[in-house]
């Protein structure tokens, strides 16, 4: 049968349609599709994904950098040098087209593809039913007729109809906006008037918040309401420190290129007459102040990083995270499996007088067992104990009657089981204050009595004193249902949630991690403080916290924080480093107030209570073990849920920003030094100083020598701190640097003029040829100056790639004016006596720069 995806419009019949007939009408059944169906359909409609970043065809990246404005321009002086006769010329300028393309998409090309393979490596799965058996399977294989089961965390893997639901709550914020959970439902209701509207339907692109629910696919991919909304807009990316950096310095190479090229255009033409010679001449200034080499050296360098973290068991998502991760000044992150162990133990079962008690056991078991929502460690840990499970299911005593699933307001669970003829028995397990808060009973040496005050501190006292010891503690409580008080459907609410008995605790041992303590230690020796949010009770975070090595002086908990406005909170975020019963909207919060504060803040959580977290924070990052909604969430994947491998990210991210910076500050400083070079040349000189071609082609040759940098080493102590973008310590590096090569360019053009005698229009061509390589040798040889901290060569040596390439780049500047070439590209061969004054100024310009650099250093840092 050829099922056909379903139209936006009739989204609203199959909302209200009779299930039997919509199954058929899908070619489903209540046992799922069988094997051989789901196989012809994923071939019929392809992979249930969408293509948020919509990748171009490679065809199509070349030709999108063969269209570049750079390329245009070359392209158009080509074309304007063959019509004038140049056309040894015009064929150079193509070569070099073609060349700084192809160099540009090769590099871009491995780099996407390489951070492809990377997020391959995550996968979302999804629980199906197929020919009666439930199976996950990745998202992408999903089809239509598909039964899907859900339950919290889970991401809508498509649009569908609910054929079944329990207390289903859907977040729709990225389709609707609206942040609030809805309430879904298979049980058909009043006409929506819009179809975000539809209890029956949950939609792609959306996430479980509680509850439970099945339903059958409709629409997948792009035919989802999701991914026609996709096409439509353009999906919002978090905005990182990285991307304002890189554009305000963008901005600020515009800013300086609106003053230059102007001036240079008005000063040439005015003074030499020719004003289509200076709107090239101007025009080539412009290219040459673009530092264009930077999108696709930011790629390289992001795509080297995440490749290199990929080896220390990191997967970057996103890759602008890199830098972040690096910049990174506040870890908040949750203390379950990152300081502990992750492998809880049931350590203890007692009633509140202490005394072990298999009744509470068994209690605890029968509502781990039953429940069909997401399955935490803790039930984990109560589930091992199988000698339980056949005492309970011997003779067939217990029968499952419905569930009330767990929410983080409510923060406790009950299932709902028949005792063979005799009722129901209501079983819950939760929060100690919660759960003891709807309990009007206690069970005492075997018997209910009434809560009174008196037991009351009796069970607050044990509670306490199992935190202390670094218990995680859940309480047991139980509630019986009369026969004739039965509800005739079989359905309970949070409302039959009330006068519980209270049983006893469960008590979980999860015990520090051996490597959490040196991995904390060593993330405050980077700059990075650690701050630990957590819904657990601050008794056991205090005591966990104090045997890793977390400041417990001060512990704030959520109810404090409700209690304080933003200002008030600020001061008490940033000294409090334990953040105890909070809750997803606390965690965001505290988040939140820490980045107004300045502060560079990442955060790490798997669960469903991390999520707004997780979208708030510079950096989110997450486990491959982690709900759904938690890895969809993360521009960061640890496959192994561990600080020591997020330390190991840091210091990669610090290098990948470290590297970035070094071609920033050179393009700055040089554009910078250039500027005042050209416009005192045209001012001065009868000639131009440079051939609009040369101008070009040594911008071309220089960024070839800086594609190398991804490759460098980093010194240490840059890695010691966050780094940050500050475009004012950029604006002082370019003001410092800057002028020092301008200086020594003018130096150049007193040689030029008064030693070689390039000093008339007939000799242009020397002097140009002159500048050409000083200028080309001074940027390229310079790259070693600035490229780190201490002393080149001596205390700090470069990478092998980037000392070839800037090599070559000096050896090609050096006998390009003796080739075939220097003809067409205007150059002539230069004297010995050049020689002898260009080495000793290259030589003062190399040591001056040191000093001003170890200068800038001392006085203000690294940058």
């Amino acid at each position: 049968m050829k099922i056909v995806q379903q139209e936006s419009a009739d989204i609203f019949r199959l909302a209200h349609v009779k299930v039997d007939l919509l199954l058929a009408d899908l070619g489903s059944s209540t046992q799922g599709l069988k094997h051989e169906i789901a196989l012809d359909r994923l071939s019929q409609y392809g992979p249930n994904a969408i293509d948020i970043t919509r990748q171009m065809h490679p065809a199509l990246q070349f030709l999108a950098l063969f269209l570049s404005p750079l390329s245009l321009l070359l392209i158009a002086l080509s074309t304007i040098s063959f019509v004038t006769g140049g056309t040894t010329g015009a064929i150079v300028i193509a070569i070099m087209v073609i060349l700084s393309t192809s160099l540009a998409f090769v590099q871009e090309y491995k780099s996407n593809r390489a951070a492809e393979k990377l997020r391959q490596l995550v996968s979302v799965k999804v629980t199906v039913v197929r020919e009666g058996i439930a199976q996950d399977i990745p998202l992408s294989q999903v089809v239509p007729g598909d039964l899907v089961r859900l339950s919290a965390g889970d991401l809508i893997p498509a649009d569908l109809r609910l054929l079944s639901s329990n207390d289903l709550f859907v977040n729709q914020s990225s389709l609707t906006g609206e942040a609030m959970p809805v309430e879904k439902t298979h049980l058909d209701g009043e006409n929506a008037k819009s179809v975000f509207e539809l209890d029956t339907i949950c939609f792609m692109g959306s996430h479980v918040v509680s509850g439970l629910g099945e339903g059958v696919v409709l629409n997948t991919a792009a035919q989802t309401m999701f991914g026609k909304l996709a096409k439509e807009i353009s999906v919002q990316k978090k905005v990182s420190g990285f991307d304002i950096g890189i554009k305000k310095f963008i901005w600020l190479m515009i800013k300086f290129m609106a003053v230059m090229v102007p001036a240079v255009f008005l000063i040439n033409g005015l003074i030499k007459g020719d004003w289509m010679e200076a709107l090239l001449f101007a025009t080539a200034v412009a290219v040459g102040l673009t530092p264009e080499m930077l999108p696709m050296l930011v790629t390289i360098n992001l795509a080297k990083g995440a490749i290199a973290m990929s080896r220390k068991r990191v997967i970057v998502k996103r890759l602008n995270s890199i830098q972040n991760l690096g910049a990174m000044d506040v870890l908040c992150t949750d203390k379950t499996g990152t300081l502990t162990q992750d492998e809880i133990i049931l350590e203890r079962y007692v009633d509140i007088q202490g005394n072990e008690d298999e009744s509470v056991l068994e209690y605890a078991y029968l509502n781990s067992h039953y429940q069909s929502g997401l399955k935490n460690l803790l039930d984990v840990a109560v589930l091992k104990h199988v000698d339980i499970h056949h005492k309970l299911h011997e003779s067939d005593t217990y029968q499952k009657v419905d569930e009330i699933p767990f929410d983080f307001q409510r923060r406790r669970m009950s299932v709902i089981v028949k005792q063979n003829e005799s009722g129901h028995l209501l079983i819950c397990k939760g929060a100690v204050e919660e759960l003891a808060a709807k309990c009007s009973q206690v069970i005492v040496n075997g018997k209910p009595h009434p809560l009174t005050e008196e037991l009351k501190a009796q069970q607050e006292i044990l509670y306490s004193e199992l935190s202390s010891d670094g218990f995680r503690v859940i309480a047991v409580a139980i509630k019986d249902i009369p026969i004739e008080q039965v509800s005739p459907q079989n359905h309970y609410t949070v409302a039959d949630e009330e006068r519980l008995i209270l049983v006893g605790y469960v008590a979980f041992l999860d015990p520090p991690k051996d490597s959490a303590k040196p991995a904390i230690e060593g993330l405050h020796l980077l700059g990075v403080k650690v701050k630990i949010l957590t819904g657990d009770n601050e008794l056991v975070t205090r005591k966990i916290c104090s045997e890793v090595g977390v400041p417990v002086d001060l512990v704030m908990v959520g109810s404090e924080l409700d209690a304080m406005s933003d200002q008030e909170l600020g001061d008490r975020v940033e000294a409090t480093s334990v953040f105890a019963r909070m809750s997803p909207q606390q965690k965001a919060r505290v988040i939140s107030i820490l980045q107004s504060r300045s502060h560079v803040v990442g955060y790490l959580g798997d669960g469903i209570n991390d999520g707004p977290g997780l979208k708030v924070a510079d950096v989110s990052i997450s486990v491959d073990t982690a709900v759904d909604i938690a890895k969809e969430s993360a521009d960061i994947i640890l496959l192994e849920k561990s600080l020591l491998i997020l330390k190991d990210g840091v210091l990669e991210g610090r290098k990948v920003f470290g590297n970035i910076m070094k071609y920033i500050k050179m393009s700055a400083s040089s554009n910078f030094g250039n500027m005042f070079s050209m416009l005192g040349a045209s001012a001065i000189l009868p000639f131009l100083p440079m051939a609009p071609v040369q101008i070009l082609l040594n911008n071309l040759l220089y960024d070839f020598s800086q594609t190398s940098v991804p490759s460098d080493h980093v010194d240490e102590e840059y890695l010691l701190e966050p780094r940050a973008w500050n475009i004012a310590h950029i604006a002082r590096y370019m003001f410092c640097i800057g002028p020092i090569s301008s200086v020594f360019d003018y130096a150049t053009f007193a040689l030029l003029w008064y030693i070689v005698g390039a000093n008339s229009i007939a000799q242009a061509g020397l002097f140009q040829t002159g500048w050409f390589v000083e200028s080309l040798l001074s940027q390229t040889l310079i790259v070693h100056i600035i490229r780190t901290g201490r002393i080149p060569f001596i205390q700090s040596r470069p990478s092998w790639p980037l000392l070839i390439t800037t090599s070559v780049i000096c050896g090609v500047a050096a006998v390009l004016p003796y080739t075939v070439l220097s003809g067409p590209l205007g150059m002539e061969a230069l004297p010995a006596i050049y020689w002898y004054g260009l080495l000793p100024i290259l030589l003062v310009y190399l040591v001056l720069t040191q000093l001003v650099k170890s200068m800038l250093v001392k006085r203000f840092g690294l940058i």
